[in-house]
């Protein structure tokens, strides 16, 4: 039974990963979007910016909890 529980926790963990790093490819072509059109506007990229590090920050967090720490 706990084995079907961490496996249930990983799908979920890899669903959020996957939604993590779409959101992430999203925010990448905002930002390149604004560049070329309102390249002036550095309010919104700075915030466009800081949301996209700090979705980095969480697909690097999950990744460390799905990828087993491995002792030589």
């Amino acid at each position: 039974m706990e084995n079907n529980e961490q496996m249930t926790r990983k799908e979920v963990l890899t669903i959020k990963l996957k939604t993590l790093k779409k959101g992430h490819r999203e925010l990448d072509q905002k930002i390149s979007t604004l560049i070329e059109i309102y390249p002036s506007d550095q309010f919104t990229l700075r915030l466009l910016k800081k949301r996209k590090l700090l979705l980095k920050d969480q697909i690097s967090r999950l990744e460390d909890e799905l990828t087993p720490d491995i002792i030589a």
